[in-house]
């Protein structure tokens, strides 16, 4: 009987042990996957932040080409407005959300208008 419980007592020690050591197995492999999904995300991240680089800099050449110069507020301001024309505010609306007369507004926005207007016209002679 002695034996028997000292038997058991060593078998459940051995199998302690190997328990112990697949779970440090297994931990270390998704600490291994971890690391690659971290990578993997940092290089998409480098990646898109070259990326807006250069399409900041083609932008910055653009404007130097066509001779516009605007202070970074006025980018800023001229983003703002674009955007909020592209979903569809009316003019009105974007004038009243910036504080500002709506023929400034309209003036900002008729170089976009034109191309959007023609799109329209080609699509519609069909």
């Amino acid at each position: 009987m002695v034996w028997t419980l000292g038997g058991l007592f060593v078998l459940s020690v051995l199998l302690l042990i190997i328990s112990i050591l697949k779970s440090n197995h297994v931990a270390k492999m998704e600490h291994n996957q971890i690391d690659v999904i971290h990578i993997s995300t940092m290089k998409e991240i480098n990646a898109l932040q070259e990326s807006i680089r250069n399409l900041e800099l083609d932008i910055e050449v653009v404007m130097n080409e066509a001779g516009i110069q605007l202070s970074s507020e006025e980018k800023v301001f001229m983003r703002e407005v674009l955007d909020l024309y592209k979903r569809n505010y009316s003019i009105e609306s974007i004038a009243k959300q910036k504080q500002v007369p709506e023929s400034e507004i309209e003036q900002r926005l008729a170089p976009f208008q034109k191309i959007k207007d023609e799109g329209r016209k080609v699509a519609n002679e069909n």
